[in-house]
């Protein structure tokens, strides 16, 4: 087992011996208080960490003076067995402190050379008191507590560090975008390349055409300053994108013949499993490259992040089309607008323009099933309203209902996504086969499907900020060495996000917390729950509180 005590501060970790007992003493005579009341715990720097799996502080206090003590394993020093360096990096301190550290070139690199931090020299940054990210400073996952809670899991605060590990003139960086179109690739694209070019003096970026297949069947697009300069303004991605094509073998070969060093991939939950994957066969090969992803999905259904890029403009663009099916419906005598709006297996864009709306009667959404015909069914609910307002404005996620649908579809696309039936023309159809054949009673239903025309604007300024910070993250990571990780927003800080836990499962809304039930509340639609679905089918409190992957809280509506 790896295992580290260490102080606060310590300057030459690995340059000392171990004994025959696999432990080592550094001693400090004025480093650190020895009143155990007023010892302070931190993260020891990345240089010192990248020799262990798994780390944990504390003090020696039976030795005088105070030393640091460390016990551990590393490859060439105390084990001949060579360490499985593909285990996530899990370092521990006091109070149920947990970090889930990221990966690191030198993890795998022994003797990796490291450079100053060309932002020191950077007229932009002359102003900023702090150039760099302490090495100590982490984010937590969960930020509401209780007061005897344990610190629980952080992860690495993004941002640039006083050391390099690329010199800017060896860097060749490429870029690659992958699955469905979203607001503000473009953005995160540029501020990529501006980044690396304005920031640390990176000249070589490349933009690969055409998904992964793009690493080798098609030729590379160069990048520059001038290049980008105005695709922010345009909705879809420059660089062109595709579902599939992933070829592990094909695609590191492609970057090991063009001397690629660092590489940039932006798509969704799919796409970073492949970047994973790419990431292993890196580090397999013992190659200087480091991966770095940018999350992408319109849906926002990637874990443990606060949002996606292109997730607001998303819900602002929905509420337009939600403003002409209410236009519609409130028009003429019985009119029905119904809208389908994006969300595959989670309902966040549907919640959320229904909440910013305040004109829907009636959200549907993958995570909460409903029943038509019925006490308490959809039908008696419409008729209700219809009675009541004269009108009414429904909106359904694309996954929602499905298991409703009379056939049921096996296929898949290339991403492997199970294709869905067109749930938002069968639910209109059926509400008009309802109401002209059983109700005798005349309606006035109009469908709007603003899908691809969400997805193809370009962002707004909420999300061009966002794709500014994740894409500026992302460069300051790789440059630091970093690699296997997603640059990611939690609790509103940036921070770096080992894969296995962007890729593990899917974010979702938890339909028995406080946000559905605001939903619920705003509507005053019932929960459509058959009597034969329970609470704990739902969710449990426990996953509500203590899960911070599946239906986290927005902090901004507490």
């Amino acid at each position: 087992m790896d295992f580290v005590i260490a102080p606060s501060s310590f300057s030459s970790l690995l340059n000392h011996n171990y004994n025959k007992n696999n432990i080592f003493y550094c001693c400090y005579n004025n480093t650190f208080n020895q009143n155990k009341n007023k010892s302070r715990f931190s993260v020891p720097s990345t240089a010192a960490l990248t020799k262990f799996n798994t780390v944990a502080f504390g003090y020696d206090y039976r030795r005088n003076p105070c030393c640091l003590r460390i016990a551990c394993s590393r490859p060439g020093v105390m084990d001949s067995s060579k360490p499985d360096i593909s285990k996530p990096k899990i370092v521990t301190g006091p109070g149920g402190y947990v970090l889930e550290d990221v990966p690191h070139l030198s993890d795998y690199i022994p003797d990796l050379s490291c450079y100053p931090n060309p932002l020191q020299d950077n007229p932009a940054y002359s102003v900023v008191k702090q150039y760099f990210v302490h090495v100590d400073d982490t984010v937590p996952q969960k930020i509401v507590v209780h007061k005897d809670s344990p610190r629980g899991i952080h992860f690495r605060r993004a941002g640039p560090r006083q050391r390099v590990y690329f010199e800017s003139d060896e860097v060749h960086a490429c870029i690659v975008t992958c699955g469905g179109l979203c607001p503000g690739l473009n953005t995160v694209i540029r501020e990529i390349v501006c980044g690396l070019y304005h920031m640390y003096g990176v000249k070589k970026v490349s933009g690969i055409d055409g998904g992964y297949r793009g690493f080798y069947a098609k030729n590379t697009v160069h990048l520059d300053p001038k290049a980008v300069n105005n695709i922010h303004k345009r909705g879809g991605t420059i660089l062109g994108t595709s579902r599939g094509g992933h070829d592990t073998s094909k695609i590191v070969d492609s970057i090991q013949d063009r001397g690629i060093n660092q590489v940039y991939i932006i798509g969704g939950d799919g796409t970073q499993r492949g970047a994973s994957v790419i990431f292993e066969e890196i580090r397999k090969r013992g190659l200087k490259v480091s991966v770095a992803g940018i999350p992408k999905t319109i849906d926002n259904d990637i874990p443990v992040i606060d949002k996606s890029f292109g997730f607001d403009t998303a819900v602002e663009e929905a509420q337009r089309a939600i403003n002409a099916a209410h236009v519609e419906a409130d028009s003429i005598d019985n009119g029905i607008g119904v809208v389908k709006l994006m969300g595959r297996y989670s309902g966040f864009i549907a919640m959320n323009a229904t909440l910013a709306s305040r004109d829907v009667d009636c959200c549907l959404i993958p995570e909460s099933p409903f029943y038509l015909e019925g006490g308490g069914g959809l039908f008696e609910y419409i008729e209700r309203r219809l009675k009541e307002n004269g009108h009414m404005v429904i909106v359904i996620a694309e996954g929602a209902g499905q298991e409703l649908l009379s056939e049921s579809m096996t296929q898949k696309d290339a991403s492997g996504n199970k294709l869905l039936k067109d749930v938002g023309l069968w639910i209109s159809q059926r509400i008009k086969d309802y109401f002209s054949k059983q109700r005798k009673m005349h309606i006035n239903l109009k469908y709007i499907d603003p899908t691809y025309m969400i997805r193809a604007i370009p962002s707004n300024a909420s999300d061009n900020v966002y794709c500014t910070l994740l894409a500026q993250s992302a460069v300051h990571g790789a440059m630091a060495g970093y690699t296997g990780f997603t640059s990611g927003l939690v609790n509103g800080r940036q921070t770096y996000i080992p894969f296995n836990r962007i890729i593990e499962k899917q974010n979702k809304v938890v339909i028995t917390d406080r946000m559905w039930a605001r939903l619920l509340s705003s509507t005053n639609q019932p929960t459509f729950w058959s009597p034969k679905v329970s609470i704990a089918d739902k969710g449990s409190e426990d996953e509500l509180s203590d899960n911070g992957i599946c239906g986290q809280e927005d902090p901004r509506f507490n």
